[in-house]
């Protein structure tokens, strides 16, 4: 099986406001097998004590330990500090694609809830930090643990020359 080298600093994944709790037990997952960091953005639509989250997550929950927040300006101030050149904001109706952005290791890959998406104050705050995963006309967006899955992977690559 092939191996996937560490990324340092590795990259960080966002989920603002989930509410499915086996989506957010898959992107943990994924974190873990990625080495990505997991920041949870509340309110969260569910405890994180929650049956179907630590299912989907498997045995891999002590290697992600997530991080917590009580909302955007909490993980403003604690984390994000100002790096908004390392913002990547995920949304279905970006005009640009996250295969024209430029990813470099530690970068914030941002995605929101499963039914609205990102706040509209958070994306009108930086149009420019928008990017959007391409999809068949008519289409209205991935589901969020896959959508997670294709920004990671296709960062991952991006900075590896892939």
């Amino acid at each position: 099986m092939p191996t996937l080298p560490s990324v340092d600093p590795p990259f960080q994944i966002v989920l603002v406001a989930p509410q499915i709790p086996p989506n957010t037990g898959n992107v943990a997952r994924t974190c873990a097998v990625t080495g990505a960091a997991l920041h949870l953005v509340g309110p969260l639509g569910f405890s994180l004590d929650e049956k179907q989250l630590r299912r989907a997550g498997l045995d891999y929950w002590p290697e992600v330990a997530p991080a917590i927040y009580q909302d955007w300006s909490d993980f403003e101030a604690r984390t994000l500090r100002g790096q908004i050149e390392k913002l990547h904001l995920f949304t279905a109706r970006a005009e640009r694609s996250l295969f024209e952005a430029r990813f470099a290791p530690g970068d914030f890959l941002v995605l929101g809830q499963e039914q609205l998406g990102l706040p509209p104050a958070l994306l009108a705050a930086w149009p420019e930090r928008q990017v959007g995963i391409p999809m068949r006309e008519g289409m209205r967006s991935l589901n969020l643990a896959v959508a997670a899955g294709v920004a990671l992977y296709a960062a991952l690559a991006s900075v590896r020359g892939a």
